[in-house]
């Protein structure tokens, strides 16, 4: 499922350093570790609705790449439909109470959002994007990733992708699966706990305690697959007490520990991949 709090959120303040490749038939966002270190394995980053050109999906990549010496793929999956930035202030100001006057002019606000979101809904199903992700990562596994490893990082509409990855019913051409270990920042759009019990890859989750998408009873949920019988071994869930949905990339750092939680669920994706 979806909310307006998919399309919430700060813009961060950074300068992306990474370069625009061309990839196995998509542009994709490049960027290594510094210094012309050697790099440990590959990251493909599925992210948010903002897509590959969003400056804060691109600092996050620079980020894996240089604590985790990854190189770190953020390719274009979305054909030119990622939700425009502007969203992020029509919907802050959506949700602001404060004055007549914003009231007055919710009905404006509310028109721009749905703009953004109702184009990116129609061109992003997961049954149109599906084959581009799952295939982008077959050509990475077959070529780049043959003898590394391959991790996934889903974030909001990412993160059902890396799930499905991680059921581990496609392979490459060379018998490998896809990835090595995934993980996901505030999902949406699952279907808990039916995709999550499919899962045999592992799977770490980010999740916010005060997520309007995954709520409490969903993390639950997960929580119970992962330690039934069957699950044991294949994922994790972590916790952020008092997030909320989009704090991986989106966080406003200026509210308190926001700017904390976002750095350790960097480290708790690092850490997952470090142990596969």
């Amino acid at each position: 499922m979806s909310c307006p709090n998919c399309f919430s959120g700060d813009i961060h303040q950074g300068i992306p350093r990474g370069e625009i490749t061309s990839l196995h038939g998509l542009q994709a966002y490049t960027t290594k570790p510094l210094n012309e270190v050697p790099h440990r394995g590959i990251i493909i980053i599925v992210p948010d609705a903002f897509g590959w050109e969003f400056v804060n999906n691109r600092i996050l990549a620079d980020n894996y790449a240089e604590k985790g010496k990854y190189l770190v793929y953020l390719p274009e999956f979305m054909n030119g439909h990622a939700a425009p930035v502007s969203m992020l202030s029509a919907t802050k100001e959506l949700f602001n109470t404060s004055g007549l006057t914003t009231w007055l002019i919710k009905p404006y606000y509310l028109a721009s959002m749905l703009t953004g979101m109702v184009p990116f809904m129609y061109y992003n199903t997961f049954g149109v994007t599906w084959p581009i992700i799952r295939d982008f990562f077959k050509s990475v596994r077959e070529n780049e990733g043959a003898e590394v490893p391959i991790y996934g990082a889903g974030f909001c509409w990412g993160g059902k992708y890396i799930v499905n990855l991680a059921a581990g019913a496609d392979t490459a051409s060379n018998g490998k699966p896809l990835l090595n270990a995934g993980f996901t920042g505030h999902p949406s759009f699952l279907e808990i706990p039916g995709e999550i019990e499919k899962i045999r890859i592992p799977v770490s989750f980010a999740l916010a305690e005060k997520d309007m998408v995954v709520k409490p009873p969903h993390i639950e949920q997960i929580k119970q697959v992962f330690l039934s019988e069957s699950g044991i071994g294949k994922g994790e869930v972590v916790v952020y007490e008092g997030a909320g949905h989009g704090f991986c990339v989106r966080a406003d750092f200026l509210q308190e520990d926001a700017s904390r939680q976002a750095d350790e669920a960097e480290n708790q994706a690092l850490a997952w991949f470090e142990r596969y």
